[in-house]
């Protein structure tokens, strides 16, 4: 598992999103998790395909799966 904790009540967690393949990609994936409940933050990498979410704990993956699959693409797992 790739979770850690970056300061006191925050989590970080790397998900490997496959299809991602330009910034309008990043954008997408990105505002669709971001509406999840409790994100702090989220950074899409098209070119890697990960992409980096900051929570104030940790997340449902079913959740942020089907966030994913709102924006078009498809959540391969954690990094």
């Amino acid at each position: 598992m790739s979770a850690h904790t970056d300061t006191p009540g925050s989590v970080t967690t790397v998900y490997k999103v496959t299809g991602m393949s330009c910034g309008h990609c990043e954008g997408s994936v990105s505002g669709e998790i971001s509406r999840v409940p409790g994100v702090s933050s989220v950074k899409a990498v098209a070119s890697t395909g990960e992409v980096t979410v900051v929570s104030q704990a940790p997340l449902d993956d079913e959740a942020v799966r089907a966030a994913v699959d709102e924006a078009g693409f498809e959540l391969a797992g954690k990094a």
